[in-house]
């Protein structure tokens, strides 16, 4: 047996029901709940005869079923601040003139203002339902937020949340891993890192001590240590609540800490699907021809793969870049230690306060030893097209590539 999955929302898949008049259990739709109203959002206002009325857009009932209702009946004074806010909005950007207009004796909102706030219901509704998938499929403890307070853009349409790589067919991430260290406290002299040749990445404070341009090798799932071993970082996943905002000076999407974050300090794994350099290549040039891009090489050994964020990544495919990042790249290697295919690590590079966007450069230029060969992999996939830079930094470059 195979399926796929429902691409409708659960309100979109009621108003169907409503609409055809049936019934459906596993979507909340009964005999007794066939009937039942409540407030999705306000469409628009009006005064007639000196009383207030919204007209109210039905959740799980199609738009055909909007009704004009007296304020006095409505308990929703959440959705009410939200129209007025919007409408405010609307206003204070020099759009719509006075909001309200008289026909017949009836006050009401100018057509363009309800669109507009009808658009905002909307928007917000989408991100919300985009905020809970992906906490549902994070594989971490803490949150992640979703904000817009620029545009009516809504989420991606072709973005999908992984936690961890998805490799293309025939590219294996999960080999070369057949034992653990032995240690009972970790690091001991024969730790991880130590049997690769490389000191541990990490103080007693859990921070990283290494240089860029250096490996992680943290303990792996042969090893004898336990869960709360301070060589197992970034392996446990992001540990700040992150919110993913629109950015007002046209770089589309970033994100932002909502915790204050101490220097070198682990923050997100970078992740996406892996491919083939030949494969990357190919996706690259269509890539330029969109003005973007979410190549990564994995160079750091050889330049056979790429990781591609584009469609399927985690928080860190909305990080933006800057010439002055407050994030450093690291290749770790943790129950794979094939290096050509190394985890992409991102950690602080200074102390980062709540509600600061997170960067990094996506060349690396100045942050690390571009003469190594190690550094060589640490930066995307250049671009054949110049892209103007808008990260607005003092030592801005002037170009992402």
């Amino acid at each position: 047996a195979w399926y796929v999955p429902c691409l409708a929302s659960l309100e979109t898949l009621q108003e169907l029901c409503r609409k055809e008049n049936l019934t459906c259990k596993s979507i909340g739709i009964t005999n007794r709940s066939l009937k039942s109203y409540e407030v999705e959002y306000l469409c628009d206002y009006k005064v007639e005869e000196g009383k207030a009325y919204y007209l109210v857009k039905w959740k799980g009932w199609p738009e055909s079923s909007n009704t004009w209702e007296p304020q006095k009946h409505l308990n929703c004074p959440l959705l009410i601040q939200n129209f007025l806010r919007d409408k405010s909005e609307y206003l204070s950007r020099g759009r719509g003139g006075k909001a309200m207009k008289v026909r017949n004796h009836v006050k009401t909102l100018k057509p363009a203002i309800a669109d507009y706030i009808v658009k905002k219901a909307k928007q917000r509704i989408a991100l919300q339902r985009w905020k809970e998938e992906l906490n549902r499929k994070k594989n971490h403890k803490a949150m992640i937020l979703v904000e817009n307070t620029v545009d009516l853009e809504g989420p991606p349409l072709d973005f999908y949340y992984i936690n961890e790589y998805k490799p293309a067919p025939g590219i294996n991430v999960l080999n070369g891993i057949t034992t653990g260290c032995e240690c009972a406290d970790c690091p001991a002299e024969k730790c991880c890192p130590k049997e690769a040749g490389f000191i541990l990445a990490y103080n007693k404070h859990k921070k990283l001590k290494i240089q860029p341009g250096l490996p992680i090798y943290e303990c792996n799932s042969y090893c004898r240590c336990g869960p709360d071993c301070p060589n197992r970082i970034v392996q446990k996943g992001t540990p700040y609540s992150l919110c993913i905002f629109r950015t007002s000076n046209g770089r589309g999407w970033g994100v932002k800490t909502l915790q204050k974050i101490k220097t070198n300090s682990f923050v997100m794994e970078y992740v996406g699907e892996v491919i083939t350099s030949e494969e990357a290549e190919r996706r690259g040039q269509l890539y330029d021809n969109q003005g973007n891009t979410y190549l990564f090489d994995l160079d750091y050994d050889s330049d056979e793969f790429t990781v591609d964020a584009a469609r399927y990544g985690n928080v860190s495919h909305f990080v933006n870049h800057s010439c002055d990042p407050n994030l450093q790249v690291f290749n770790v290697f943790i129950d794979n230690l094939d290096l050509r295919l190394p985890r992409i690590a991102l950690f602080s590079t200074r102390t980062i306060k709540p509600g600061e966007e997170l960067t990094f450069d996506y060349q690396m230029k100045g942050s690390i030893d571009l003469t190594s060969d190690a550094a060589e992999g640490l930066s995307p996939s250049k671009k054949s097209i110049r892209t103007v830079c808008k990260c607005g930094a003092m030592c801005c470059r002037g170009y992402l590539n």
